[in-house]
């Protein structure tokens, strides 16, 4: 659906209020995120089934 912007200090901004979706991290992507530097991408994954285990059985 075309919006109505208004090109102000190199940014678009919307002349109508839009209706957005927030999508929110679960905590599991936050600790995967806070692991991104490390190298092994199986150590993030654990770090994600970990953390998804552990707030199923809380």
């Amino acid at each position: 659906m075309p919006v109505k912007v208004r090109y102000e200090n190199n940014v678009l901004k919307p002349l109508e209020k839009l209706d957005l979706i927030e999508i929110i991290k679960s905590n599991a992507d936050r600790i995967v995120g806070l692991l991104k530097d490390i190298d092994s991408v199986d150590l993030q994954h654990a770090a994600r089934d970990i953390w998804a285990r552990k707030v199923v059985s809380d």
